[in-house]
């Protein structure tokens, strides 16, 4: 069978909105996929905004904006198809929303983009609250890219996406996958702070020195101490992390190279704890961070003692993956097959997560 779907993805780290089209094909259970059609919606100042200010608004008000941004997206997704000529080839929308509250351990998760409204802009079915069974059933809800990473591109033994928060998926029996820390977060938070909207390809990190004291600081928070399933929420970057690192006084290009140290160290922590033979294994990297040079170079010496090699792969697949995977998602539960894994997230099973929309008239 071939299926033709859209995903959405937007990250914590608040670049835009990330759409993908793509084709799937299931034959004897085996998955293949191709990017066919990619974009980036770059959010104004107003819509950065509020996504931001959401967790402070009252139930009413957060409602009200869960409404509007779903209409938003609706409407870039017709944008999008417009531009790509997708009309009448487009058979299902997953949407990821955007993550605001998420509290597995009362067994809460929230993202905003009301499903009804984007089915209502684009009349087609949409799947929305992919996160949301999962963590009924007492899982982390995150991360839930691994089922797309075991179907579709097995021939890795790790997958590393350093977006606003970097998690890591392990090829293994069990298939395991957790949020390592806090990434691109903090690093734009730091750059912001003189003037940059990021720190491009590392370049300010790369002119400064590690501080030590900083170091030891935050490899020894407590979350890194814990053994997976386990999953980060924004604010331990913004209100915890953040906060730590301006405490110490340091200069913006140390902070940034002292942080990117902290990222490569616990990727690697996270890596060779894990139970795959090291040598020879290859592990690809996705998401805004793979485009950073030097926090790519770091890792990769990190990386380099244990034989494990680092991947970048072409463009598409770095900026879209888990937009990608999104749609991959939305096709699963079309099927009604299982589309977040128990191992990786601690549930009591494996689900079919997603509320679906049916926007099409009968």
């Amino acid at each position: 069978m071939v299926y033709r779907a859209i995903g959405l993805m937007s990250g914590s780290s608040l670049d835009g909105l990330d759409i993908a089209f793509a084709e799937f094909q299931e034959q004897g259970g085996k998955w293949s996929y191709e990017i066919l059609k990619t974009g980036c919606y770059a959010y104004s100042d107003e819509w950065t905004a509020k996504l931001q200010q959401a967790i402070h608004l009252s139930a009413r008000d957060y409602q009200l904006l869960h409404a509007e941004y779903g209409h938003y997206l609706g409407h870039q997704v017709n944008a999008f198809i417009d531009e790509n000529r997708l009309q009448y080839k487009v058979a299902v929308i997953a949407s990821h929303g955007h993550t605001t509250f998420h509290m597995p351990g009362q067994k809460m998760t929230a993202q905003l983009g009301d499903g009804a409204a984007i089915a209502a802009e684009t009349q087609l079915p949409v799947v929305t609250d992919l996160r949301a069974l999962d963590v009924a059933f007492g899982g982390q809800g995150a991360p839930i890219v691994p089922i797309g990473e075991k179907l579709l591109m097995n021939e890795y033994s790790y997958f590393l996406n350093i977006g606003g928060i970097a998690n890591i998926s392990v090829n293994d029996n069990p298939y395991i996958a957790f949020d390592i820390c806090p990434a691109n977060r903090v690093l734009n938070m730091l750059a912001n702070d003189v003037g940059k909207s990021y720190d491009d390809g590392g370049m300010i990190a790369a002119s400064g020195v590690v501080n030590t004291t900083l170091l030891e600081k935050l490899n020894d928070l407590s979350y890194y101490k814990l053994p997976p399933p386990k999953s980060l929420a924004n604010d331990f970057g913004t209100d915890i992390i953040y906060p730590m690192i301006k405490e110490l006084g340091c200069k913006t290009e140390d902070a940034l190279r002292t942080y990117t140290e902290h990222i490569a160290y616990q990727v690697k922590q996270a890596m060779t704890n894990s139970n795959i033979p090291n040598p020879g294994s290859r592990l690809l990297v996705t998401g805004g961070g793979a485009f950073n040079q030097f926090l790519i170079q770091r890792l990769s010496e990190q990386l380099k003692e244990s034989g494990i090699a680092v991947i970048v792969p072409d463009a598409d697949l770095v900026n879209y993956k888990e937009a990608l995977i999104m749609a991959f998602i939305g096709v699963l539960r079309w099927r009604q097959e299982n589309n977040v894994l128990a191992s990786v997230t601690g549930a009591a099973r494996d689900s079919i997560g997603g509320a679906l929309w049916t926007g099409q008239e009968a």
